[in-house]
């Protein structure tokens, strides 16, 4: 597979996020650079963190798209996981400079200056990681294909926990990222129009700790991931009713569904009606393969059959 056939198949909101939060990041470090505003700083160092871990993230959603290898016959899908463990080192390290410019600014306020340009950088930091936020919640609704109706935002905040690895950094990582942006402005406002000037030390801290918020979610979520998890619930119910489907499948033995990245594998033994031949039952057993691998997030299928036992064992 060609390098540029491969990142066109990495993560599309990762991509995006990281463009945009690189713009961001010069443009609010000019502006703390003009201003002296902590605030800023701390908005510049969240928007730099965003765009080194999404780049990372898009990078590594792109090269868990290869194809197994003799080497790796199970596949790359685990790749995003690691990428993903890498941005957490840097939004820790990020989060700790935060925290630590804004204790800074705690015990020695200043005033800062340029209040319209700071308010203006903010103003368009938020719109900015809000538009990248709306980006990444219809790619979890559109990941986790959720039928019932309902606002994209309230199924994203529900499914989010379903979607692939990046998809998932980029959602919480923009969600701190916008509500920093308006934490910053309520910061310059208390600091520059009512003289509040410690609010930039607190607001600056209290960015500092979401980003920690976000490293440690990212971090539990990817540790998992590398370990190796069981799909949802919902998946393993759509997996056994398509396998049911079929007429001459009477139960399902048992069956395992493993989780890597954003892709299934499926293992499991299927029960056929009594007295078929070998031969009929081979073809049974690759029409349901066939039927579970059109499903765009399964990787691979792997397929034992037994005659029924006249248990029942499988409740769809």
């Amino acid at each position: 597979m060609g390098i540029i056939k491969l990142f066109k198949k990495g993560n599309t909101s990762s991509g995006v996020a990281a463009l945009g939060n690189t713009a961001l990041a010069i443009i609010k470090w000019v502006a703390a650079a003009f201003s002296g505003s902590g605030t800023m700083f701390a908005s510049a160092m969240h928007s730099l963190a965003d765009a080194v871990n999404q780049g990372f993230v898009f990078v590594g959603s792109a090269l868990s798209e290869m194809q197994p290898s003799k080497k790796f016959p199970l596949g790359f899908g685990r790749v995003i996981n690691i990428f993903c463990m890498v941005a957490v080192i840097v939004v820790s390290i990020m989060a700790y400079e935060t925290l630590k410019e804004g204790w800074h600014l705690w015990h020695h306020p200043g005033e800062s200056s340029n209040l319209l340009l700071n308010l203006v950088v903010l103003l368009i930091g938020f719109l900015v990681d809000g538009f990248i936020l709306v980006k990444a919640m219809k790619e979890i609704v559109k990941e986790t294909r959720v039928t019932q109706g309902g606002n994209f935002i309230v199924n994203a905040f529900k499914y989010v926990g379903k979607a692939a690895p990046a998809t998932r950094l980029v959602f919480y990582e923009d969600l701190v990222a916008t509500s920093g942006a308006l934490l910053a402005i309520i910061g310059v406002v208390l600091s520059q129009f009512f003289g509040i000037l410690r609010a930039d030390g607190a607001v600056s801290m209290l960015i500092g700790l979401l980003m920690f918020f976000v490293a440690f979610r990212v971090g539990y979520d990817n540790m998992i991931g590398l370990i190796g998890v069981a799909a949802p619930a919902d998946v393993e119910k759509r997996v056994s009713e398509k396998i049911l489907q079929h007429p001459s499948v009477v139960d399902i033995y048992n069956l395992r569904i493993m989780q890597e990245g954003r892709m299934f594998h499926i293992d499991g033994i299927i029960e056929l009606t009594k007295g078929m031949t070998l031969a009929d039952a081979d073809d049974i057993k690759f029409a349901v393969r066939d039927t579970l691998l059109r499903e765009p997030d399964v990787a691979d299928v792997t397929l034992g059959i037994i005659e029924d036992d006249d248990k029942k064992r499988w409740q769809v």
